[in-house]
């Protein structure tokens, strides 16, 4: 079953990362500074990754595909993995809005 995990990192910040069902990260959040401010995250991936212009669709220096999702105000929520090619990132795409709707949260 796909999940959001709550983590800390190296800094102590609250992070989350949504999970497919094959365990694969396909969404990483940015740091918050409270656990509020990172359910809230997961909340408003959960309501943005229902529209398809949320997602803004991207290539790295390097040639590899990812995406950001983006809130209402135009703030990232979430960065992709890097991808070989705009098919597989569009996967990816496809992975975050069937899973995050229903996805548990693990801490």
């Amino acid at each position: 079953m796909a999940k959001f995990e709550i983590y800390k990192d190296k800094k102590e910040e609250f992070r989350f990362r949504l999970k497919a069902n094959n365990d694969q990260i396909v969404l990483a959040s940015e740091a918050y500074k409270a656990m509020a401010g990172c359910t809230n995250g997961i909340e408003s991936v959960r309501k943005n990754s229902q529209d398809d212009s949320k997602f803004e669709r991207l290539t790295s220096e390097s040639g590899e595909n990812f995406f950001n999702l983006k809130a209402t105000n135009g703030q990232v929520i979430g960065t992709s993995q890097m991808y070989s090619s705009s098919s597989a990132m569009e996967i990816g795409i496809k992975s975050v809005k069937k899973n995050s709707p229903d996805a548990e949260v693990v801490e």
